[in-house]
């Protein structure tokens, strides 16, 4: 099934006039990180490191970052939502965010100057929980609209702490476009990830927000530089973000190899670089992909703009391969760690897998210059968050490798 894997390799861009990363880079980063430490439930997510499955896979190392464990909530989504939820309070009260421990601004204090505020927000589930969650323990209320085809276990998830949640008969992309009117209707905020011109500073947040994963796993690889970093995406704004944090790290000329990865169904991002005109293109439809955290028609402008600069390769895969790293990461040789993975977050670990067993795909190893020299990091972004499919498909087998 060669054929449903598509690739595009940017050549490396160094130099003045580059979209500028320094916002996602290690210095704000620590801001981000101190903010989400305030919050009791903090804890460093683990970083699995897999040397069995790099030895079977020929590659030198294969580290993985568990975000399963991410204040409890199991996935990585709730980083960008409080960070955003914390810096809009903050502006409220002319105030940085660096001022604002948890514990201040949950308390009645602050909660009487602020006034009650609804955050709205569309989600496929972990990011309207991870809104829901942040509204519910800073005393504020939300709303949350979900794709058409959305787990209920992710709406009752959400419905649990204390969101007005349903689902709506939409795609993801429409489910947007609903919360933006009925905030502007209502006059409530709306939180999103997806950037246009106009709304830029509250992805930017969320962008900003998803960098302490960045900077733990930076921590907990101690003088180990990945070679290779592969990001999933949905409309580019974790990718980016990610992107951005290694690329000011780094610089430009010494970063690791990035690739990004999405599914066939909804390769926005892809598709945008295939283009190569700089601009944003969309997918239209359903995108009825299992990867459902992924499944997102329209880029983020900023994510985007930093990949479009930043990113070395852009590849558009089937949904078999993020099941083959539920599997594989579900049941781990022996000696290596065990993460449960759900289907998006088990993207890239389940393509560096498939690029590397699968003989057919030999030409896309070489384009990303995969050898037993590479060391390679993923971020699994979401356990089992519904738990049904994750049973269907690691025990029952749904979508085999071919």
């Amino acid at each position: 099934m060669n054929e449903c894997f598509k690739a595009v390799h940017y050549e490396r861009k160094t130099g003045p006039g580059l979209y500028p990363v320094k916002r996602f880079g290690p210095e704000n980063a620590k801001k981000v990180r101190a903010f989400h430490a305030s919050f009791p439930e903090y804890s460093v997510t683990p970083l699995a490191k897999l040397d069995n499955l790099a030895k079977a896979l020929g590659v030198a190392n294969v580290y993985v970052k568990d975000e399963s464990y991410r204040f409890g909530l199991n996935a990585f989504k709730v980083l960008g939502g409080s960070y955003t939820i914390g810096n809009y309070l903050a502006q409220k009260l002319g105030k940085d965010i660096s001022e604002l421990p948890f514990n201040v601004l949950s308390s009645e204090e602050v909660r009487k100057q602020i006034g009650e505020v609804t955050f709205v927000t569309a989600t496929d589930g972990n990011h309207g929980r991870g809104i829901a969650w942040t509204a519910n323990r800073l005393g504020q209320k939300s709303v949350v609209y979900m794709p058409k085809g959305s787990a209920l276990e992710r709406l009752n998830n959400i419905k649990a702490l204390g969101a007005d949640a349903s689902i709506t008969d939409l795609n993801y992309d429409d489910a947007v476009r609903l919360a933006n009117s009925n905030a502007e209707k209502y006059g409530w905020v709306m939180v999103q990830d997806t950037a246009w011109d106009g709304y830029e500073d509250i992805p930017g947040w969320i962008m900003e927000g998803y960098t302490t994963m960045a900077a733990e796993a930076v921590e907990q690889l101690g003088n180990v530089k990945p070679t290779h970093i592969f990001l999933q995406a949905g409309v580019g704004a974790m990718s980016g973000g990610i992107t951005g944090f290694f690329a000011d790290l780094y610089g430009d000329e010494d970063r690791p190899i990035i690739t990004i990865v999405e599914p066939n169904k909804a390769d926005c991002i892809y598709r945008s670089a295939e283009a190569n005109d700089g601009k944003p293109h969309f997918v239209k439809g359903d995108m009825n992909t299992i990867m459902a955290g992924l499944a997102c028609g329209e880029p983020c402008t900023i994510g985007w703009n930093v990949l479009h600069d930043h990113a070395d390769n852009f590849v558009s895969m089937p949904d078999y391969v993020a099941a083959e790293g539920m599997r594989v990461l579900g049941n781990p040789l022996p000696g290596d760690d065990r993460v449960i993975s759900g289907e998006s977050g088990a993207a890239t670990l389940g393509f560096v897998a498939e690029v590397m067993r699968n003989q057919s795909l030999d030409w896309l190893r070489k384009q990303l210059k995969l050898d037993e020299n590479s060391r390679v990091l993923c971020f699994s972004t979401e356990g089992d968050t519904d738990k049904e499919n994750y049973r269907r498909i690691v025990w029952d087998g749904l979508h085999p490798s071919f």
